[in-house]
């Protein structure tokens, strides 16, 4: 049997011919007439000549071999309602609202901007999308005008598609008046809306420019829509990077390149079966949704969950009752959420027939050592933790477990895995851009040229802002920069250690915040937490924690000293957070992600600015109240 190591090195020294034995997973209407064209570095063209289609691989093949076989299952704890729907169905229903955009003038290379909730419409418009070469934006439901503006301004959509509103643990939230103020503030102003009337929240209806999806998809039921053949490279969709500042950053994607990275992905990384069913617990707005609840799935012929709701809704086992009567194979979820769930009662996991799961894939931040014993002894299953990026568009570090003749990597708790095949991965210095090749050595994770398929094109709009951005980072060296602190142990596994972004300069001393949160977390009071560095007049910065405690009762100042003591011993004095301030919560996104610039921003007693993908606004009022600001 082969090494790993073996058959990531063909990857790379044997680029062409390896990607062309993926490629023959997906259907070309035109076969490739060259693999990958690097021609114009750093860009990198792939599947030069090629014809495909987004939505003919993964819905028209499937249906016209397994039309009766699930496609795409919709679970809502929101609303009470579960819709399975066919492949068959999906085909009916994508290919309906395909016609409905046509009869709009929506055409090939045409912007259509998404900002819907997590419904079947949601996922309709995307395919149909890509059905007639149409480049969609989706923009996480019930983002602020301002910021959803900004995008629209950017993508400069021909037609909208939302919905009345959305809902979250009961509590609806209004779409309509959201969009209507984006608009407002936008200079470019879309020719039509298409509203998805939920009946949760009355909206104003703008005459001449809102449409009533309910209408057309009646008028339009049963059309034939076939799909536009598009070579490799032409735009599939742009995705908006949370967090960006300023003018937002739309990363570009490929037709060919994406289908083919995914194809191989759900196949060698994830291990998913046509007929079988997978569960991402992520949302459309995130690469995750676009790339592990639509595409990818649906591609390998799966069933692909689709969940609108909480974890703990109706209660904290509402997962794992879907896993047993969807008989769910392959789940994704994130760090987050299990954290969520180890608040609540064990012996919720043992209450539903697991049998059918082989894998939990968690990704979108590091997973701790504790989180993952815990979860993998609860559900005695793999626990895999994976990191990557919207940029990238797949898993860039984890372990692939199902490549034939391939020994498998274990997992390494801490380390979300080793280099994907295709990822020429490089720890470089940051100060001289030299690679580091010692284990243990700390940098900035990079990859060199060519990026492997499904990555990021450029940035929509803007090439030099591509290269300006990611390739121009690191002296000496035009190589892709993660902006992510990482080091290799001698086994070669990597461990993220925080964003070159995030560093803290202490007295001189360069800290990443991770490296604190992890020394913090491995306190056994400790359940969550979050660093930041904050302005000081004397050392330039300093680190300030945020901590959740497993047992409340413990805070205090002799707990504060003995967390700091802790950090002393394992990473040394420099380190050592000026304070320690105990919470009950910390400020997140709905996703799951930690919003660290909002905690500095207050802590310093700056703006936070916007603030409306927070979860629970209480958290950041609680660090506020604490700061006395």
């Amino acid at each position: 049997m082969n090494t790993y190591a073996d058959f990531h090195r063909r990857s790379i020294t044997d680029r062409d011919a390896f990607w062309a034995e993926q490629a023959r997973r997906i259907d070309w209407q035109t076969l490739p007439e060259q693999v990958c064209d690097t021609s114009r570095p750093p860009f990198a063209r792939w599947f030069v000549g090629g014809t495909t289609n987004l939505c003919h691989n993964a819905v028209d093949r499937h249906a016209a071999t397994r039309p009766d076989d699930a496609a795409l299952i919709w679970v809502s704890t929101e609303v009470g309602r579960e819709v399975v729907y066919s492949f068959a169905q999906l085909q009916a229903e994508v290919q309906t609202l395909a016609a409905i955009l046509q009869a709009q003038g929506v055409g090939e290379g045409d912007r259509v901007l998404i900002y819907m909730p997590m419904i079947p419409e949601a996922a309709f418009a995307m395919l149909a999308c890509a059905r007639i070469g149409a480049i969609h934006s989706v923009v996480f439901g019930g983002f602020a005008s301002v910021s959803l503006a900004s995008r629209i301004d950017d993508a400069a959509p021909k037609l909208i598609i939302s919905a009345d509103a959305g809902s979250r643990g009961g509590k609806v939230v209004p779409y309509k008046p959201l969009l209507d103020e984006a608009i407002t503030l936008a200079a470019h102003k879309p020719h039509k809306v298409l509203m998805v009337d939920r009946g949760l929240a009355a909206f104003t209806v703008v005459s001449g420019r809102d449409l009533d999806y309910a209408a057309l998809r009646a008028q339009h039921a049963g059309a034939q829509v076939p799909v536009v053949w598009l070579e490799s490279n032409r735009i599939s969709y742009t995705l908006y990077t949370s967090g960006t500042t300023g003018k937002p950053k739309g990363v570009q994607r490929d037709v060919g390149g994406y289908a083919v990275a995914l194809a191989t992905s759900m196949d060698y990384i994830f291990g998913g079966k046509p007929g079988e069913t997978y569960f991402s617990t992520s949302d459309i707005g995130w690469v995750v949704g676009h790339s592990y609840i639509i595409y990818g799935p649906l591609i390998a012929g799966m069933a692909t969950l689709m969940y609108e709701g909480l974890p703990v809704s109706p209660d904290a086992a509402i997962w794992w009752s879907l896993v047993e009567k969807y008989k769910v194979t392959v789940m994704f979820s994130a760090p987050t959420a299990v954290r969520v769930l180890k608040k609540h009662d064990p012996a919720l996991l043992k209450r539903h027939d697991l049998s059918s799961l082989r894998a939990l894939f968690l990704a979108g931040e590091p997973l701790d050592e504790p989180t993952g014993r815990w979860i993998a002894e609860a559900l005695g299953v793999p626990i895999i933790d994976n990191y990557w990026q919207t940029e990238t568009g797949w898993p860039l570090l984890t372990v692939a477990h199902h490549i034939p003749g391939v020994e498998t990597v274990p997992t390494r708790f801490g380390s979300p895995g080793v280099p994907m095949y295709g990822y020429d991965v490089q720890l470089l210095d940051e100060q001289t851009g030299q690679p580091l090749t010692e284990p243990n050595q700390k940098g900035v994770l990079t990859i060199a040229h060519p990026l492997p398929p499904g990555c990021l094109q450029t940035v929509w709009g803007d090439d030099d802002r591509f290269v300006r951005t990611y390739w121009s980072s690191v002296p000496g060296q035009q190589v892709y920069s993660t902006f992510d602190w990482g080091l290799r142990d001698a086994d070669g596994y990597t461990f993220i250690l925080g964003r070159t972004d995030d560093v803290i300069n202490v007295a001189g001393h360069r800290l990443g915040t991770r490296e604190i949160e992890e020394s913090i977390s491995s306190h056994p009071a400790i359940a969550e937490v979050a660093v930041v560095g904050v302005a000081d007049q004397l050392k330039g910065q300093v680190a300030i924690a945020f901590a959740v405690l497993r047992d409340p009762a413990q805070a205090g100042m002799a707990l504060e000293g003995e967390v700091m003591k802790h950090v002393d011993g394992q990473l040394g004095a420099v380190a050592r957070p000026a304070r320690v301030h105990f919470v009950s919560l910390l400020p997140k996104t709905r996703s799951g992600k930690l919003l660290r610039r909002a905690l500095q921003a207050v802590a310093e007693g700056r703006d936070p600015g916007d603030l409306t993908t927070l979860d629970d606004p209480s958290a950041l009022a609680q660090v506020k109240e604490l700061l006395g600001r």
